[in-house]
């Protein structure tokens, strides 16, 4: 596999000979990154477009993008989660049912304590990936368990925010409503939870191997 440098004309439709850009896609969530589809049809590329101007690293060039990807979708998800929690913890102490806030009682207390543990759980995780990656050693297994990990702590958490602003969560005035619709892209960005334990599966066998 080789990775070519392919550049076009701002805009969509036919941005040069070969390749079209259709319109955007709109999305749930997202709303910020444009999310659109290439199409190449008869495109030519110069030879000296070759990403790092060597053929046949596109594989290893595009695994090192996706540990980066990740350590990034991690990130994004304890920043997603981090909200959620803010939002929750503020919004309990401001909601009062039966003569006192609702942070006030037992199930909301233990409901915001394991949020705040999911929240400090994937931060620590996520980096730790990082630093890896930084340090230029192997993380793909640290990545896989950061994207793992802090993808399916936000869902939680972000979902728990919303079940304690009740109705009011599903309000677009309320911050929460465009959190949870934020926060499925991180299950499914840089691959599912399926794909990050079938990597972190395999390379726990790779790392401890049974000689017998």
């Amino acid at each position: 596999m080789t990775t070519f440098l392919v550049e076009k004309e701002p805009g969509f439709g036919e941005v040069r000979p070969g390749l079209t850009i259709p319109g955007k896609i709109d999305k749930m969530g997202y709303k910020g990154v444009d999310t659109t589809e290439l199409i190449m049809d008869g495109l030519r590329v110069p030879a000296d477009r070759v990403l790092g101007g060597v053929t046949g690293r596109g594989f290893y060039q595009m695994m090192d993008g996706v540990e980066v990807g990740r350590v990034n979708v991690a990130a994004r998800g304890c920043g997603v989660a981090q909200r959620a929690f803010e939002l929750g913890v503020r919004y309990a102490q401001q909601r009062h049912t039966f003569g006192k806030p609702i942070a006030q009682h037992q199930a909301i207390q233990f409901k915001l304590a394991e949020m705040a543990t999911k929240v400090e759980a994937a931060h620590a995780m996520m980096v730790n990936a990082a630093r890896k990656k930084d340090s230029g050693e192997r993380n793909d297994l640290e990545a896989g368990m950061a994207k793992y990990l802090a993808a399916e702590y936000c869902k939680e958490v972000v979902e728990d925010a919303f079940r304690i602003h009740g109705g009011y969560g599903f309000s677009k005035e309320y911050e929460i409503e465009r959190l949870y619709r934020e926060a499925p892209m991180l299950l499914i960005g840089e691959g599912t939870a399926e794909i990050q334990k079938m990597i972190i599966g395999r390379r726990l066998l790779e790392e401890y191997r049974f000689q017998g």
